[in-house]
């Protein structure tokens, strides 16, 4: 009987443990997303010009030139479900301009501002771009057709 009891005390301490772990885990996770959270808002101006550069060279779409890019004030971040990466997603209003003597010199639409979503991602040391922008969706749109990758972080 002794025995039993010692049994079943050792896997109360080993369950407090674990819960005790798991809380620390959590808190720190949170913590770091906060940080990371705040140092997008420290370097979002330079972020911003560095979607701008690496959008305007990734030759899409095709036939157009990046012009102008105003960004939303608002930003939505989402955790990636298998990584714990965060991700940052702005709105944004894209101005093109066609390639002279290219396919789209003569839509008369190029001109119109598209709406999009600009998309950062923090790779554990630093937010980073690649300058994608998801077209016609806002950032909660964005985050919400990605539901089975990302979960939205407030």
């Amino acid at each position: 009987m002794a025995i039993v009891l010692v049994v079943i005390g050792i896997f109360i301490a080993l369950g407090i443990v674990l819960w005790q772990f798991q809380k620390f885990t959590e808190r720190h996770r949170e913590t770091r997303v906060l940080q990371w959270q705040n140092e997008f808002q420290q370097r979002r101006e330079w972020l911003e010009a560095r979607f701008y550069d690496a959008a305007s060279k990734r030759g899409s779409p095709r036939g157009l030139l990046w012009k102008e890019i105003d960004f939303d004030n608002r930003i939505a971040f989402a955790r990636d479900r298998r990584n714990g990466g965060l991700t940052a997603f702005v709105g944004v209003a894209i101005q093109f301009e066609a390639i002279q003597d290219g396919d789209m010199e003569d839509v008369a639409a190029v001109a119109n501002q598209k709406a999009a979503t600009a998309v950062f991602h923090h790779n554990g040391q630093e937010w980073t771009t690649d300058g994608r922008a998801i077209f016609n969706l806002n950032p909660d749109e964005a985050i919400e057709y990605y539901q089975s990758e990302l979960e939205p972080v407030k």
